[in-house]
């Protein structure tokens, strides 16, 4: 006997879940509702089967093919428009008119005894025997009385509850003869319940109900989708699982990656090849997807995960669904009943309320609180660059795809034949992207020349040297799960806005140059690219006095690339060098806040013990720099800001220094001290590039590390600054601790509120009305200042739903006061 699986609906209650997936394919237990049918098929020996199709048909042929893999035979009748439940199996007769048959929905699950109902349809002599089952609800169902015998008397379709009389309904279920198509018209949509079955009734034919025992459940809506995983995992319907029961009703599938620190309540259902971190508490009802993964911190319950997501550390996801390829970002909330489309992007610390849907391919930005379906809109983030170039979480928001797309678009914005110089850290990710931003440059015919693995600043002077722009790929500081792809323009420093503005228009349209087969780029590797580095730096670079003065430093490579350079560049300057950690390694691309903390203390305690006159410390790609004085004390990097200036200042004694407007103005009065001014810029390193850029400028940096030495390069770099830094101390005979002791004290402080993207624009505003008849500097955000010295700057951020705020005051408690103030101002705004 064979079988007939209706697998043609379009599922519109299941909305967005059946918006780019057809029902049958849907999953539960992580095995589509189809594949559970055919299983079931299966065991009761029906291997020939028929499936009908119409809705999306192509889907569900290329994941069942044949059959082969079930150990079935397959094949499919296709449907050019919708025929009805009879008119879809009239279109697939000609593979059933021999013998009896069994028709089955496609996306129900049942465990019902099949056998037995093929049974009793012989026994009856049946040409129709009807699979019935009893429900609690029957408003829902088509109703089916029947007499003693199991002959069918009555139906009806869909009954209001003052037309219920049984709770005995039709599961869509039947055996048929194949002399039930004479009673159906080929090419019109025609419905067995509807149609043909009065027809039959009409004219005496046997028609016979089956009330079957077991679990059947309607997979119609979004609450019995969910309801269908829970009873799945509660044993209530004889499914198979894939995987293992490590422990009463936690089921885990091959491959799967579960930290012992996890919370596990079962029953649960962990996917192949998903991996879930240390502090996830996953609970009862929650089945995971193959290839998702589960960032620390983050909390499921009852929530059910399409494969291949990502869920961000303290998410929380309860009672909704999430659909395939989406990333659910940091501090996520979702709620009961919420569905999430496929390959969607919800962004840090917003809510999705309970009952929310939102349909595939959309954004929901960091921030926002969403409590209407989101159909048509995005809702997404505007631009691609933030502060560090294109930014996001390694395979998730920066996938080899992106990168790319990305390289192409900005090849895109070159002439054919123009060189880009490419660079990467040490990291295995980056060395991945590089190799398809590489492959995409060629391909839209621009050379290559490839740096390998080099710092930041090298990556920076050799684009400068002949190349039309640079691509830089890194791990991003203190993120080592994410990644940036930094853009340089001809002279190496980051692109300009109008430059971002042009990559973001050929990205977004897509379109994308390619190159002929005869103008396919070139990759070469140049050498000796430390050599010309630290050549080009001695000549640039005072370091008159370095070799006489007869300092001892101690340098930390913080086994980054930095110390790739430093063997040639200390032997060269003769001073009297201990170096440490300069080692690679690769599985600290970045380190965290606490462990570059720890690498400080443990330098002081060197420095101090070798009695040197210094110490520093690079980051991991040699671009920023932080200090240790002569005592072992760290010199915190907004104090180290201020050492520095004071240095140069007092060694040129003329010239202006690049600042940001986030800086102490504590910065103009030591300039001003020594004779020199300076020029606020934004918060941009572009923007300090630009000014560092120009002849009268001595210094520049951003009181994070970054440090500008213009003789040499207008943009960061913590090898020039180290280099400079030597001169300096030698030149002035004054010990770090002395300078930093004769500059006063600042008193800074910061805070960042998330702000909706909706209403930045309208935060802003109200920041300019409050500040009323007070000075406003626009040099970037608002920076408004009081009648006693005292000022506070509220920024927006670029690239997330957040506004910065900065105070500054004559003490803290003053700073905090401010900060206070203007942080109630943001906060109403914004609400």
């Amino acid at each position: 006997m064979k079988a007939v699986v209706m697998a043609g609906g379009e599922g519109t209650r299941l909305r967005p879940m059946t918006s780019s997936m057809p029902k049958p394919l849907l999953p539960v237990a992580n095995r589509p509702i189809m594949e559970h049918v055919l299983r079931l098929l299966k065991r009761h020996g029906l291997t020939e089967t028929v499936v009908t199709v119409q809705f999306l048909a192509s889907l569900v042929k290329n994941y069942f093919g044949d059959g082969e893999e079930l150990g079935m035979e397959l094949s499919y009748a296709n449907e050019e428009k919708p025929l009805g439940t009879a008119g879809s199996v009239k279109n697939a007769e000609e593979a059933l008119k021999d013998d009896a048959f069994v028709v089955i929905s496609g996306d129900a699950l049942t465990d019902f005894d099949l056998t037995d109902l093929i049974a009793f349809h012989k026994e009856k002599g049946a040409m129709v025997t009807v699979c019935l089952t009893r429900v609690p609800n029957p408003l829902e169902f088509g109703i089916t009385i029947v007499d003693e015998e199991g002959r069918v008397e009555r139906f009806l379709e869909k009954p209001t509850w003052g037309q219920v009389f049984s709770d005995t309904v039709n599961t869509g279920i039947y055996v048929m003869e194949p002399e039930v198509f004479d009673y159906v018209q080929p090419d019109v949509p025609v419905d067995w319940s509807g149609d043909v079955f009065p027809q039959l009734m009409k004219e005496g034919k046997p028609i016979y109900g089956y009330v079957a025992e077991g679990y059947w459940e309607d997979v119609g809506t979004h609450e019995s989708y969910v309801k269908a995983q829970a009873d799945v995992l509660e044993g209530k319907v004889d499914v198979e699982l894939d995987g293992f029961e490590i422990s009463p009703g936690v089921w885990v599938a091959e491959g799967a990656e579960v930290h012992p620190d996890a919370v596990l309540r079962g029953p649960i259902y962990i996917g192949d090849y998903a991996k879930v971190e240390a502090g996830v508490e996953i609970r009862e009802h929650t089945v995971i997807g193959s290839n998702v993964v589960v960032k620390s911190g983050a909390f499921l319950h009852k929530a059910v995960v399409h494969d291949n997501v990502y869920i961000g550390p303290h998410s929380n996801l309860r009672g909704c669904v999430i659909g395939k390829n989406t990333d659910v970002m940091r501090a996520a909330r979702i709620e009961d009943g919420a569905v999430i489309g496929d390959e969607c992007l919800v962004g840090e610390e917003s809510i999705v309320q309970g009952n929310v849907r939102v349909y595939p391919f959309k954004t929901i930005e960091a921030g926002a609180f969403v409590n209407t379906s989101v159909i048509w809109e995005s809702r997404g983030q505007a631009h691609l660059f933030g502060a560090r170039g294109v930014s996001g979480v390694l395979n998730v928001e920066i996938t080899p795809e992106l990168a790319v797309r990305l390289a192409g678009a900005y090849a895109t914005t070159l002439k054919k034949g123009a060189t880009v110089t490419t660079a990467r850290d040490h990291s295995r990710g980056a060395r991945a992207l590089k190799r398809a931003v590489i492959s995409a440059l060629q391909a839209s015919a621009i050379d290559v020349r490839d740096l390998e693995n080099v710092p930041l600043p090298v990556a920076r002077q050799q684009t400068a040297r002949g190349s039309a722009g640079g691509i830089m790929i890194r791990t991003t500081p203190g993120v080592p799960d994410s990644v940036d792809i930094m853009f340089f323009d001809e002279r190496g420093a980051d692109l300009s806005q109008a430059k971002q503005r042009k990559l973001d228009r050929v990205y977004a349209r897509q379109e994308y140059r390619r190159a002929f087969p005869g103008e396919i780029g070139d990759l070469n590797f140049p050498s000796s690219v430390f050599d010309q580095y630290t050549g080009s730096l001695l000549r640039s670079v005072d370091t008159t006095g370095v070799a006489e003065a007869g300092l001892k430093v101690v340098v930390d490579a913080s086994n980054g690339s930095a110390g790739l350079v430093l063997p040639s560049l200390l032997g060269r300057l003769g001073v009297d060098s201990l170096t440490i950690n300069p080692g690679l390694d690769e599985s600290r691309p970045t380190e965290s806040a606490e462990t570059r903390r720890a690498g400080l203390v443990r330098l002081g305690e060197i420095v101090a013990s070798a009695r040197a006159a210094f110490g520093v410390r690079f980051d991991t790609v040699g671009e920023r720099l932080s200090l240790v004085d002569e005592r072992g004390r760290i010199i915190e990097d907004d104090r180290a800001l201020l050492v520095m200036l004071d240095l140069v200042a007092a060694e040129r004694r003329s010239g202006r220094v690049a600042l940001p407007v986030t800086t102490t103005r504590i910065a103009e009065q030591v300039a001003a001290y020594h004779g020199t001014q300076v020029d606020w810029t934004t918060t941009s390193p572009d923007d300090l590039t630009r000014v560092g850029r120009e002849e009268s400028t001595i210094f520049g940096g951003d009181g994070l590390g970054g440090f500008i030495v213009p003789e040499f390069s207008s943009v960061f770099d913590g090898t020039a600054a180290f280099v400079r830094l030597l001169g300096l101390v030698a030149r002035t005979q004054l010990t770090l601790s002395q300078i930093d002791a004769r500059i006063p004290r600042a008193h800074v402080l910061r805070r960042d509120l998330a702000t909706p993207w909706a209403v930045k624009g309208l935060v802003m505003r109200r920041v300019v009305e409050a500040a009323g008849d007070r000075h406003v500097d626009t040099t970037d955000g608002v920076r408004v200042v009081e009648a006693d010295g005292r000022w506070v700057l509220v920024l927006p951020d670029p690239a997330e739903a957040v506004t910065h705020l900065w105070a500054e005051g004559p003490d803290d408690a003053s700073a905090q006061a401010l900060l206070d103030e203007w942080a109630a101002v943001v906060d109403s705004a914004g609400r």
